[in-house]
Order: C-alpha cells, then structure tokens, then sequence
C-alpha cells in the first residue's frame, strides 16, 4: 500500500473539527479564549483518517482501490484499522480499440461492464457516436447515435457497420465524461480470407503431419518416406545448385571480360 501521509498535522486539525462540530453554538471560543474543556478535549479526540491506499484497479474509467482506515490520535497514534473498498477513477481517455470481423459475425461493443462500481447511489448515462467508414479519433468527425445502452450489438456484422464508434460515460445527472473509448471497426467479406488457424497450416506443420501419418500408416513404401525422398527436398536442391551454378558462370564470364580488357589495354 502507499502510505498517504505521515506527518501528525493531519490528525490534530482533524481532531480540532470534530471537537468544534460537538461543541454547541454558545460555547465556540473567541480567539485567544479557548477553554481548558476544550483544549482536553482536544488532547483526547480521535479522528479516522485513510492511512494507506492501493493504486486504483483500472487505468482509465471508473474502478476501485483498497484503503486502511484508522482511527488517530492528536499524538499520531494509529488505532482500530481496517481495510475497505472505495470508489476510484483512472484517466478520462481510454483510446482506440482495433477489431475486425467477418461479415454474418455477430459483436458486441461494450462500453462499461455491468459489474463496474458505483460511487453511493449514483448510476451512469451512455451516449454512442459514430465515424462511418473511418478509423478515427477525431471528435469532429463523429455524429451521434440514438442508443444510451452500455454496449452496441450487431447481429450479424456487416460491412455498412464499419468506422470508428465512440462511447462517453457520464454519471447521471452530471455532463463531465468519465470514461470516453474509441472502438474501430473493421468488417471484411467471410470468404475474403480464412481466419481459422487449422484451415491454413505452415509448410513445416505439412511436414509433420506427413511424417506423423508415415509412421502410423501400415509399413507401405508411401508410408515410410523418408525426408529426402520427398518432392520438397528435390527442389531446395535444384534451387541451390541452380544458384551455385549461375555463380560459377558468372565469375567465368567476368574473368574472360577481364583479360580482354588487358589485351586491348596492352596493344594500344
């Protein structure tokens, strides 16, 4: 925990209003004429103060921190602590999300989740805005949607549903944002490319598979294969000897170049 502070002035002015705030209005003192009732009391009043505290549970919106709360004495004493949860804000700005899905998909964008805390009694409003067809963060680009839900479904995805969507978080009844994400969204036709990991596996999980059902297969001649007799193997061959080949040739060809350059260099 991060402790908050560890000077005594906080607890004795503390103390000091709490001892003011039980005195009735008659007995306030004149400046200069505080009384020895009020002076001990003074001396023995406590206050519960917050002591020590986490870092808040989120970087950007609303969340939660733990707190030791203690009872102090004016001496700087700590007494009866305890451990409570309280309402936190991270940063106004969350940024941009980058999501892209094929169309028929169904999404959800969800702008706060239903367990986030709530200061008291207090709920959040929502306003959804849309950049169509763009990924943006420019906020004069957005027009406003007729939706105050905490997430936007789309079922299924298309492709008109593309662009960058804004959501701001308010606490009800106040117009300063709490929270504001940008999700950009990017909606591809389904048989534009397969997405799925199994439908395009690499040349070396070829291989294995092979290998594996070479091994497993009923000792045929096609199923003992070796790495070597394989047609992969013949043309990484045929591409390096190729290679080596047009080297040789053209170190020869830049040789004869040479000495007929020298020969003419020479009679002249």
């Amino acid at each position: 925990m991060k402790p908050l502070e560890q000077s005594h002035v906080p607890g004795l002015v503390l103390s000091a209003l709490c001892v003011l705030a039980m005195v009735s209005p008659g007995e306030v003192p004149v400046p200069g004429e505080i009384s020895e009732e009020i002076l001990e009391k003074l001396r023995t009043s406590v206050a519960r103060i917050a002591v020590n505290s986490t870092p808040c549970s989120v970087t950007c919106g609303p969340g939660l921190k733990v707190e030791e709360l203690c009872e102090v004495t004016p001496a700087g004493e700590r007494r009866n602590c305890s451990l409570v949860s309280s309402y936190c804000l991270g940063t106004f700005l969350c940024g941009l999300r980058h999501l892209t899905v094929p169309t028929g998909q169904p999404l959800q964008l969800p702008c706060l989740a239903p367990d986030a805390p709530r200061p008291g009694n207090h709920s959040y409003s929502y306003t959804w805005e849309l950049a169509r067809g763009l990924i943006t963060t420019n906020d004069l680009l957005f027009e406003p949607l007729r939706n105050s839900s905490p997430a936007l479904s789309f079922s299924p995805a298309r492709e008109a549903h593309a662009g960058t969507y804004r959501c701001d978080v308010r606490l009800r009844g106040t117009s300063k944002p709490i929270k504001r994400v940008y999700f950009g969204l990017r909606v591809i036709p389904g048989d534009l490319v397969g997405l799925s990991f199994q439908q395009s596996p690499t040349w070396e999980q070829k291989l294995e598979g092979s290998l594996k059902e070479g091994s497993a297969g009923n000792g045929s001649r096609e199923g003992r294969e070796r790495f070597w007799e394989q047609e992969e193997f013949y043309e990484a061959v045929l591409g390096i000897g190729s290679g080596v080949l047009g080297a040789i040739l053209l170190s020869l060809l830049l040789c004869c170049c040479q000495r007929l350059w020298r020969r003419r260099g020479a009679e002249k």
